[in-house]
């Protein structure tokens, strides 16, 4: 972020300024927002954020303690209470609603710098990636392959909605190049609203599925919401859609402009894969095909026979960018994973080979990652363990049956289930002959883990893959952990 006056930061949250008198020195700035307190410093502005567990409200004397030059608050009283209790004080922004008021910070400041970026020639080019699944590591392929081509800022993990983007979009500075942004939706309008604090240069859709169904009640209904991405492109922007998708490829008439992706390897695709190989790795090779270029021969260094589409996705948004194609081939075989829990592949103690697929989960990743563990396993036993996918609504009990099924097809000889929601995966797998575990919470299945006469044997492939709230995530942080130290011996 450019440092801003902290005038031109109540203008442009619509905010008031009170308790002005706090203002340390005349001209103050803000230098960096953040919204967890224990993040303050100097020059940041803390936004007061009413979350599940904790209300910001009450953290305001802490960020004012670290420096903090002014908090974004909506309960004036509630944060001058904290202000008082550390004996501290602080310029408050006053504001009907903090998050919206955070989104209309991010949207002026990202307005501001790409004026000024046409005002020295230069251009800001903003891009970002929705999809039922693979939205985090397209984002971190895009990410690396633009940041070869000029400064890049792009979220950490999963920063995809009314918080996290903005946060990201305030990362951005005069010197930025690329913006790289990640949209995710549990309903219809969310994209349409992140949109409008970051209007995009290219868009890309990587598939419609069954995430969120609880939110979209239908397929369609996950379509159109998907479709708002490429409503939310400028005027000379350029839509980056799945060839192989249906729903995806028909967003085409909503777009100035389409580059579209096949990982079928279909002719009248711009940008396909063709001869796609996977190796014992279950890493992709494959004859890549670019605009303007001769097809070059690239092997994925992320792992699974899915990321061939996500791959194919960030070179599309590459290119789309502005990027040089030929660059962008020669670069797209280096980029890696960056976020944790995504198809994450670890040779751990008692040769346990550990695949963490595990920040979320529904019927389509899941299905990509039992295709994963049948090739990556190969002469070891196959464990999945499986914590319950959220959201899913009235598809949820068919989507947990069939999960079963994907585990007996994958070859697991032993299923072990996290929760009640993914007991109809239990019943079915056990159905098919599969040896199943069933466990309460991700606390008992943490407890089974470490028992001495635990589940697990040397030598298992075991697959950890859930919905990020149903605790799959920590399951394979605590195998990780637990494991990682024997490995090193």
């Amino acid at each position: 972020m450019i440092d801003r006056p902290l005038t031109e930061v109540v203008a442009l949250t619509g905010g008031t300024l009170v308790d002005a008198e706090a203002v340390p020195a005349p001209g103050a700035t803000v230098s960096a927002v953040v919204t967890d307190s224990r993040r303050a410093a100097p020059g940041t502005l803390f936004v007061a954020l009413a979350g599940e567990r904790t209300d910001g409200h009450a953290h305001v004397g802490t960020a004012a303690v670290a420096g903090a030059a002014a908090a974004l608050v909506s309960d004036v009283d509630a944060a001058r209470a904290a202000l008082a209790d550390a004996g501290a004080r602080l310029p408050l922004i006053a504001v009907p609603d903090t998050v919206t008021a955070l989104g209309a910070l991010a949207r002026g400041h990202l307005a501001d710098l790409r004026h000024r970026a046409v005002q020295r020639g230069q251009a800001l080019t903003v891009v970002a990636v929705t999809g039922s699944v693979g939205k985090t590591t397209t984002k971190d392929l895009t990410r690396q392959l633009l940041a070869a081509q000029g400064p890049t800022v792009a979220p950490i993990a999963s920063f995809n909605n009314e918080i996290g983007l903005p946060l990201t979009v305030l990362e951005a500075d005069a010197d930025t190049r690329y913006l790289v942004l990640e949209m995710g939706a549990s309903g219809p309008g969310h994209i349409t609203y992140l949109t409008d604090i970051a209007p995009l240069d290219a868009a890309a859709v990587l598939m419609v599925g069954h995430a969120h169904m609880e939110g979209f009640g239908s397929i369609d209904g996950v379509a159109r919401a998907k479709a708002e991405i490429v409503r939310g492109l400028l005027p000379t922007g350029t839509a980056v859609l799945n060839h192989d998708d249906a729903r995806a490829a028909a967003m085409a008439e909503l777009a100035p402009a389409v580059l579209t992706f096949s990982a079928a390897g279909a002719p009248e695709a711009d940008i396909r894969a063709t001869a796609v190989e996977l190796d014992a790795d279950a890493h992709a090779g494959f004859e890549l095909h670019l605009p303007g270029i001769a097809p070059r021969r690239v092997r994925l260094a992320v792992p699974g026979a899915h990321n061939v589409a996500n791959a194919l996705a960030a070179a599309g948004l590459a290119v789309a960018a502005g990027a040089d194609p030929a660059a962008v081939a020669a670069d797209l075989g280096a980029a890696r994973l960056e976020s944790p829990h995504r198809m994450d592949v670890n040779h751990l103690g008692r040769d346990v080979l550990l695949i963490d697929d595990a920040y979320n989960a529904n019927i389509d990743s899941m299905t990509s990652a039992f295709d994963s563990l049948a090739t990556l396993a190969g002469g070891r036993r196959r464990v999945a363990i499986i914590s319950e996918m959220l959201e899913l609504g009235a598809a949820s009990v068919a989507d947990h049956v069939r999960t079963g099924q994907l585990a007996a097809q994958a070859g697991v000889g032993l299923l072990i289930t996290v929760g009640a929601g993914a007991a109809p995966a239990a019943v079915s797998a056990r159905a098919a002959g599969v040896t199943v575990l069933e466990m309460p919470d991700a606390d008992a299945a943490q407890a089974a883990l470490d028992a001495p006469d635990g589940p697990l044997r040397d030598g298992d492939a075991v697959l950890v893959k859930g919905s990020n709230g149903s605790g799959a995530w920590r399951l394979a942080d605590h195998l990780r952990d637990s494991l990682k130290e024997m490995h090193a011996q």
